[in-house]
């Protein structure tokens, strides 16, 4: 090669930069990632699975899930944190279509078969690994996903304060609240979609509990 050959810089490509195999397709990678962690921290829990079980139930190299998770406890708060705007986005539609001049104990109706979807429905391991797993969460962790929680919560809390209101419902709002909730969440240990009542049989039978029909006298 001759000096002025060696002088010139070689060409670069045109366009970006290849990606590594690790980073191509990253979004839909990710969420391989995710939903096999949900899935297996739910089955297994969270100290008894490691990154090669989910590395390996999402079709990966065991060091794949470093490329896109610091570690594992960093990936536990993605699967809580996408859970909890899933489940945002999931009460948020079912709301939509309560009129507005509906009557509260249809907006809590409404609130219940949204919740019985997010707990029970298609793809639903990311809130039950919440429930179990909350404590495995860093101190820091578990503020953002309490952040996410009240906004949640929050509808439950206008809904229920409207029909104490109205005499629908006697015990203390927050209390209230706080003891639907912790009732709808323990179907995650019992329910089995394929015997029994279906999701909108749980709602019927909830709502008779939370708020049952006045009797005409």
């Amino acid at each position: 090669m001759t000096e002025a050959a060696a002088a010139v810089p070689a060409r670069r490509p045109r366009g970006r930069p290849r990606k590594p195999p690790e980073a191509q397709d990253e979004g839909n990678r990710r969420q391989e990632l995710l939903h096999a962690a949900a899935r297996l921290f739910r089955q297994k829990g969270f100290a008894a699975t490691t990154t090669r079980d989910i590395a390996a139930a999402a079709g990966m190299r065991s060091g794949s899930p470093f490329y896109h998770f610091e570690n594992k406890a960093a990936l536990l708060f993605a699967v809580m944190e996408q859970g909890m705007r899933a489940a945002l986005q999931i009460q948020a539609t079912a709301l939509q279509a309560v009129p507005p001049e509906a009557a509260p104990d249809a907006r809590l109706r409404t609130l219940v078969r949204a919740h019985f979807d997010v707990l029970l429905g298609a793809g639903s391991d990311f809130i039950p690994v919440m429930l179990y797993e909350w404590r495995s969460l860093s101190a820091a962790q578990r503020a953002g996903i309490a952040r996410l929680q009240r906004q949640y919560e929050d509808a439950w809390a206008d809904t229920l304060q409207a029909l104490a209101a109205a005499g629908r419902v006697q015990a203390d709002a927050h209390i209230a609240r706080l003891m639907m909730l912790g009732a709808l969440n323990w179907s995650v240990q019992w329910y089995k979609p394929k015997k029994g009542a279906s999701l909108d049989d749980l709602c019927d039978q909830a709502m008779q509990l939370f708020a049952p029909q006045r009797r005409p006298r």
